[in-house]
């Protein structure tokens, strides 16, 4: 299997344990460079780059110039939609939001704009269930239009933190929005949480006898982006999957690559995703190798 390239996602340094100090992005993106990876995801939560800070293509334009020189491109932008949770809200109001990130997106030439359901996932009755799940559908494939339009893909991380955390319902939301340009993004310690721990699902759990790659053969087509961690099986701070270092998990990562491969081959980024991860300053530094050695052995 071909390296794709390499990024890793800057909420690493900002969220969980780095949440009261955060790293300033300039200092990420000069731990990024230094580490050898050939770019970043960035974190659309201040203090990192926010639509309402860099509000102008000459402020995008600086920035990106600022990125480029320490040698690193951009996987994607995960920005911050707390306030308009799309099954909740009005679409009109999801997608002002959506606009204004496009216009930074495209001012910084990202091709890859990741969004979730933002909800918890509380156990809602059959009527209003299904009330959201429509209207979560029609908003993200207007979203997936607009975004589409503006040359950006649109891709959901699902998560057993957020609504819709079961196999079936990640499949059914897919096939509901039914957009060419509407993907997933499929984080690996998230979809072990989701298909073997069955975390955080309500009434009945639903696990996969395949587990991991039982949900990749059913989103055969849908996958857009990449998240590489791994899991212990446990929950950060009963919220959602805990992103533990490689190989300190459960994770067979050389039978994921292999049984991946035909999903994840031609994407152009992999990126690794540290989210609350106490030693991410070491272990994110280890990772690079770490992946490089499963892909020498299954190439």
């Amino acid at each position: 299997m071909d390296r794709p390239k390499f990024s890793i996602g800057s909420w690493a340094f900002s969220f969980g344990p780095f949440e009261k100090k955060p790293w300033t992005f300039q200092e990420f993106i000069t731990y990024a460079s230094d580490s050898g990876y050939d770019g970043i995801e960035i974190n659309g939560f201040h203090p990192h780059p926010h639509p309402d800070i860099y509000n102008t293509r000459r402020k995008c334009l600086e920035l990106k110039k600022e990125i480029e020189g320490y040698g690193l491109g951009i996987s994607g932008y995960a920005p911050d939609f707390r306030g308009v949770p799309p099954a909740e809200v009005e679409m009109k109001e999801h997608l002002k939001l959506i606009s204004k990130t496009l216009s930074f997106c495209n001012n910084m030439d990202i091709e890859m704009l990741r969004v979730d359901t933002i909800s918890p996932p509380d156990d809602l009755n059959t009527k209003e269930y299904n009330t959201r799940f429509k209207r979560l559908a029609k908003t993200w494939r207007e979203s997936a239009e607009m975004c589409q339009k503006a040359g950006v893909k649109l891709v959901w991380e699902f998560e057993p933190g957020f609504w819709l955390n079961k196999p079936s319902e990640i499949k059914a939301i897919v096939d509901t929005v039914d957009h060419e340009n509407f993907g997933v993004l499929f984080d690996t310690s998230h979809a072990y949480m989701c298909t073997v721990v069955g975390a955080r699902q309500n009434q009945v759990k639903e696990t996969l006898p395949g587990g991991i790659l039982e949900l990749a053969d059913s989103l055969k087509g849908s996958i857009g982006h990449f998240h590489l961690i791994d899991s212990d099986g446990t929950l950060h701070d009963n919220e959602t999957s805990t992103h533990v270092p490689f190989g300190k998990g459960f994770i067979d990562f050389k039978e994921t690559l292999i049984g991946m491969k035909n999903e994840v081959e031609h994407l152009k980024w992999w990126c690794f995703d540290f989210c609350f991860c106490p030693t991410t300053e070491v272990d994110g530094k280890n990772a690079i190798s770490y992946v490089e050695n499963v892909l020498k052995q299954i190439s």
